[in-house]
């Protein structure tokens, strides 16, 4: 149950209201937090994390005010924030047995106890134990009504520097987009066609993608699967797990990872090992069912990402800035078969994606939520999401991380794995870049997927079997061949299409046209060379025949005068009449 925050005081000075999707995570069946795991290097030292913490994270406006509740309206209020409560050191053995182990049940156990709504809903718990992957543990535990992931995640980096340049921020990659270039009027005809034919694709796609969105609020429910949870889910303590692994192995083979990983784990749990040997198996073994529909519910950042700057300067000024939750969902169809091809996966992977792409789904997910919250409250909101989550079987989602190794209060990072709980899904999986690898962190149910260990090592393995079959197909230097062509092939369109002037456009047709002109005459010479030379040998055989007449047979042949090469070549404008007299013969 959510606690409905502190009372009003006098002393209190409100900021501002929550915003529309702050009230729809404080709901009571939708109560959602955020967990991001991170792995150190060294040993953590407590006072260096809470000082760092009093001069960065709690200067901004989220992390130092509390949920205030008015009446029937909850508002952020600034409040002083003692960072003593906010940081949990807890006392461990270093030497314990499996620490592991215990990281795990330690963070699945925090997540049973519920927020303090008398301070800012956030906390970090520090744990100093060695385990396979870090010389030490921190948690982050934060209310998603404070933000949504991709934002926290940012202003957590804005509290990082460089381990090589310790006064430096860290650097996001950032995505590329095309220059323009100069368009002619016929480019600028086919980019017209294109946009519009592409303007009725995303039209029609939109409006398929909300009835779909509609029909799964309704009454249109997944199949029943051994990765889909039940009623009261949300509630269950859940347990995370993380695996790291190459980001140019994930490069490869982009994301068919997720959907042939999947698909090994729910073809074991159906009893069919075939995927675990890396083989493939006939269809007359496959105990999977005929018509499985499991869709996974994505989440979308839909506002403008700040940049981690604008972050370090907000924290900095103590200023205000675009905050909040912009989310909104995709729900993305897989096809769970069993293909004898492992890179089968990644191509119908790939053409699922490409169409949700072009699609404004997300977009009117979002602006419905944001109605039905300010016509019907968030209560209507938040058991419309809870349906359309609890109708579906998991959710995905993912967040850039630095390109450069990066120090949180001079303790070098060694991986960050956030994820979420307190939705209505038995499994969760979140991907984090970091430098040179990929951490993906599943949240489970235990009870519906008893051992998350195997579902990761089910996705690991999956990507090694669609790698090894790229690398084993030669594939890789086909796809840079086939992009060197298709390189050259676009600049040669430039050259051809592409003018700068109307002169060079006129040069241009002129010069074609003069080429054109020869190419005519020269073409014009052969056809009157070729009727000259018929209309002589037809000349010599009417003679033949007239002064052959009576005889019993006639060699034409023999009457006419040999043509050979050399006699035809010697002729001016002959040369193309080779072989023409030898062609008529009559018996």
């Amino acid at each position: 149950m959510v606690n409905n925050g502190g009372k009003a005081s006098s002393g209190d000075i409100y900021e501002e209201p929550l915003s529309p999707a702050a009230l729809l995570f404080q709901a009571p069946n939708f109560n959602c937090h955020i967990i991001a795991i991170m792995g150190c290097k060294t040993s953590i030292n407590p006072s260096v994390i809470k000082e760092g913490l009093q001069h960065t994270l709690i200067k901004h406006p989220r992390f130092s005010s509390k949920l205030v509740v008015q009446g029937r309206k909850k508002k952020w209020t600034r409040t002083t924030v003692n960072v003593e409560n906010h940081v949990i050191v807890p006392e461990l053995d270093p030497k314990m047995e499996n620490p592991d182990q215990f990281i795990e049940d330690y963070i699945s156990y925090i997540t049973t106890n519920p927020m303090d709504y008398s301070k800012p809903l956030w906390e970090v718990h520090l744990l100093n134990v060695k385990t396979s992957d870090a010389e030490a543990v921190g948690v982050f535990r934060i209310h998603h009504s404070i933000g949504d992931g991709a934002s926290l995640i940012s202003l957590l980096l804005a509290c990082t520097r460089k381990t090589s340049d310790t006064e430096a921020l860290p650097t996001i990659p950032v995505q590329k987009r095309g220059g323009s270039s100069t368009a002619t009027a016929g480019w600028f005809c086919w980019w017209l066609l294109l946009a519009i034919w592409s303007a009725i694709r995303l039209i029609w796609n939109t409006i398929a993608d909300l009835v779909t969105f509609l029909a799964t609020v309704l009454f249109l429910k997944d199949t029943e699967n051994p990765l889909k949870g039940g009623p009261g889910v949300e509630l269950v303590p859940k347990r995370f797990v993380h695996r790291t692994i190459g980001l140019d192995d994930i490069k490869l083979v982009k994301n068919a990872m997720n959907m042939i990983g999947l698909l090994r784990y729910v073809a074991g749990s159906a009893g069919d090992k075939s995927m675990q040997n890396g083989g493939a198996k006939h269809e007359s073994n496959n105990t999977l069912p005929k018509k499985l529909r499991l869709r996974a519910a994505i989440l979308v950042n839909l506002r403008p990402t700040t940049g981690i700057q604008a972050l370090a300067d907000m924290m900095a000024k103590e200023s205000k800035g675009g905050w909040g939750n912009w989310i909104g969902y995709i729900l993305l169809p897989f096809t769970i078969a069993l293909q004898n091809d492992p890179l089968d996966y990644i191509r119908v992977a790939k053409a699922t994606i490409d169409r949700r792409k072009h699609s404004l789904e997300a977009f009117c997910t979002f602006s419905t939520a944001k109605f039905v919250l300010y016509t019907f409250g968030a209560k209507v909101a938040a058991a419309i999401a809870h349906r359309v989550l609890s109708n579906t079987t998991m959710a995905f989602s993912n967040v850039v991380g630095p390109l450069e190794e990066i120090s949180f209060y001079g303790h070098p990072m060694a991986y960050l794995a956030p994820s979420v709980y307190g939705h209505p899904h038995a499994l969760t999986i979140h991907f984090q870049s970091y430098v040179n690898k990929m951490t993906f962190c599943v949240a489970v149910d235990p009870n519906v997927i008893p051992d998350p260990h195997l579902l990761c090592k089910d996705i690991e393995e999956s990507l090694k079997v669609i790698k090894d079959c790229v690398v084993e197909r030669g594939l890789i230097e086909d796809d840079a061949a086939q992009l060197a062509t298709d390189w050259d092939r676009i600049k040669w369109y430039q050259s051809q299409f592409t003018m700068t002037t109307n002169r060079e456009r006129i040069d241009r047709i002129e010069s074609e046209l003069g080429e054109m002109q020869d190419k005519i005459q020269h073409m014009e010479l052969g056809i009157n060379d070729k009727l000259a030379h018929i209309e002589a040998t037809l000349s010599k055989l009417a003679d033949s025949i007239n002064t052959s007449k009576g005889s019993p047979s006639i060699n034409i042949q023999a009457d006419l005068p040999s043509i050979d090469n050399n006699t035809a070549s010697s002729q001016p404008g002959r040369e193309n009449s080779e072989g023409v007299a030898n062609t008529f013969s009559l018996e």
